[in-house]
């Protein structure tokens, strides 16, 4: 299948591109700034599939609109027609098409002009009406809040916001995307459709930003967010894109004392918390219990005996011997007592989860001895 992309170079255009040219079903006919009319139609003329991206929303005088978006639609169905290329055609449309303004008034010329080419020479008009777009590699300081609030929140820059009430729709990339890639593995019928792509997030500006500042600070709280598929997740994954290249690393505050140092390395209310400790031979940690909390220890490197005794008044220990190279997870359960010792004669490095965040005014751990005196 040979697919037409204009608008190739763009934001959307560049995740469409990427995504596509893994599926070596598909050869790409892209159409950039860079292209000449002669490279359309001929582009055109093999089409089996256009995905129509190519669009003005900043120009520089209001007649740009109707050149950009109206006359270069005409231009790609004209160059169908001509070619009796009775093809299925995506067009990236704007909710602003149902307002009354110049891009509004472009964005909905252009719709009528994908629909009268089906409608008229038996082609498929396949109509998106996007909402704002997010996502990797979209241009700050242009037309989209979120990449300019993510640039500038991780760049320490200020922001401006009208009105933190003011609410805001907002669809992902890789949801449209998505949806574009359905089209094209589908059995189209001539006409006009309208489609959506989503889920489609509705916040205000004030929550949007909020939460992309909560990534800035999450250096130093280490607090991570709810990571579970949606729009948090989509969001993280945005702020990061627009970190700068020397900013990729970040250190831990790390504690140290004679028996070796520990670090904190990730909070959060839905997982507990992960810190890494590096201990010294022949050094032993713990030595106290939880009701509630539980804990897991993985051996990253060097070996370790981990002991356990019931809090009952039991005196029978339990040992596990724990060596770096097992990859074995030990589980720490309410009322044990319990240690780890470095047995090795290098460091031992572990990797420790707690089912909660540490609070000192409720710790839920309580010392006491593994290894009781005879």
């Amino acid at each position: 299948m040979k697919v037409v992309i204009t608008g190739a170079g763009g934001f959307l255009g560049q995740n469409l591109v990427t995504t596509l040219q893994r599926n070596e079903a598909i050869e790409l006919l892209p159409i950039t700034r860079a292209s000449s009319s002669a490279d359309l139609d001929a582009a055109l003329a093999q089409a089996d599939f256009v995905i129509h991206l190519a669009g003005v929303n900043r120009p520089k005088t209001e007649d740009e609109f109707a050149t950009g978006n109206t006359s270069f639609t005409r231009e790609v169905c004209d160059g169908l027609i001509k070619h009796s290329r009775k093809v299925p055609l995506i067009i990236s449309s704007s909710t602003q098409a149902a307002a009354e303004n110049p891009y509004g008034l472009s964005k909905r010329g252009a719709e009528k002009v994908v629909a009268d080419y089906a409608l008229q020479h038996g082609g498929t008009a396949l109509i998106y009406r996007l909402t704002n777009i997010f996502g990797k590699w979209c241009r700050p300081n242009y037309n989209s809040g979120v990449a300019t609030f993510c640039h500038n929140i991780a760049r320490g820059l200020p922001i401006q916001i009208s009105d933190r009430a003011n609410p805001v729709k907002l669809v992902h990339v890789d949801d449209v995307i998505s949806a574009f890639t359905e089209d094209l593995a589908a059995e189209h019928k001539p006409g006009v459709v309208q489609r959506e792509a989503g889920p489609e997030y509705s916040l205000t500006l004030g929550e949007l930003v909020d939460q992309i500042e909560s990534f800035r600070d999450m250096r130093e709280s280490l607090i991570l967010p709810d990571m579970a598929p949606g729009f948090v997740q989509k969001l993280y994954s945005t702020y990061l894109a627009y970190l700068e290249l020397d900013q990729f690393a970040y250190g831990l505050t790390k504690h140290s004392d004679p028996r070796g140092s520990l670090a904190e390395f990730i909070k959060s209310d839905h997982f507990g918390q992960l810190f890494i400790s590096r201990t010294k031979p022949g050094i032993t940690r713990g030595d106290h219990y939880h009701h509630v909390k539980t804990e897991k220890f993985f051996v990253v490197d060097g070996q370790a005996l981990v002991r356990f005794r019931d809090i009952r008044g039991e005196r029978e220990v339990i040992e596990y011997h724990v060596d770096g190279e097992e990859m074995r997870v030990i589980d720490i359960p309410p009322g044990y007592t319990h240690s780890i010792q470095n047995i090795g004669e290098s460091e031992l490095i572990t990797v420790f989860w707690a089912s909660e965040i540490f609070e000192q005014a409720q710790p839920d751990t309580y010392g006491m001895p593994v290894l009781i005196n005879e």
